[in-house]
């Protein structure tokens, strides 16, 4: 099974003999691809929707593959049991969806070592989670597929968590000239990604300014007091983005 840009980094990132639970899982192509490949041992394709919840019990059916992946019906970690996963992936929704998944299911990642997760927008909330709740970010990878722009982020357990989570959103300076980062910055630019520059981040973050600034003009036609604070806040905010990226190289790989 050939799987996209996207997904393939994703499954790229699972630990060999992992068993695996994919949530939302769609059409299981995930873990169908992971288990033929041999990566992990046995999986869980949890879905919400009946929907694709039938896609994907046709998907696994069509592999034969029915003794190693289990379907199944249920709104986020509630698909699963405590102990059943080593590795938990989420992909293609909002990072605030993520971050409820998570938190609403905290008691199901006992026994979990490591969360893939693939947020497509709300990033920063994700990596707030993970700090907040001792998961080390290992690491994160950029990628453009189709027009889209996608990060993967990669959480451990780890003993030394706190410590390495300590230096890894310490105030940072990069760029040439140089800029000092702190760690809401880093929150919101990604530790790897921000050190790393690649093209495609360069991308991500024109994009993101062009957005706020649609926002700040829209602000611009009120003249309440509050509107007025608001928008010099944003355009402030506008005008850090702007000074980070101008100071960042242009021309290095994305961080895998």
């Amino acid at each position: 099974m050939k799987l996209s840009q996207r997904l393939n980094t994703i499954c790229k990132l699972i630990p060999p003999g992992s068993r695996l639970a994919d949530i939302g899982s769609d059409h299981a192509l995930l873990p169908t691809c992971a288990v033929q490949e041999g990566r992990v041992v046995s999986a869980i394709a949890g879905e919400v929707n009946r929907g694709p919840y039938d896609a994907a019990a046709k998907q696994v059916a069509a592999a034969g593959l029915q003794d190693k992946i289990s379907v199944r019906l249920g709104d986020g970690l509630a698909a699963i049991q405590a102990g059943e996963a080593d590795v938990i992936t989420i992909a293609g929704m909002g990072g605030a969806l993520i971050v409820r998944i998570l938190t609403e299911g905290k008691s199901k990642l006992e026994g979990v070592s490591r969360l893939i997760l693939q947020p497509n927008v709300g990033e920063d909330l994700v990596r707030r989670w993970l700090l907040q709740e001792g998961w080390l970010l290992r690491g994160e990878t950029i990628l453009e597929e189709d027009g889209k722009i996608y990060e993967v982020l990669t959480g451990d357990r780890s003993e030394s968590a706190e410590e390495e989570n300590a230096k890894l959103y310490a105030d940072t300076t990069v760029g040439e000239p140089s800029v000092t980062l702190d760690r809401e910055q880093l929150l919101d630019f990604g530790p790897f990604l921000v050190r790393a520059a690649s093209p495609v981040f360069h991308e991500k973050w024109i994009g993101e300014i062009a957005k706020l600034e649609r926002v700040a003009g829209s602000m611009g036609r009120s003249d309440t007091d509050d509107a007025r604070g608001k928008k010099e806040a944003l355009e402030r905010h506008i005008e850090r983005l702007k000074e980070v990226l101008a100071c960042l190289p242009k021309d290095k790989p994305s961080f895998n």
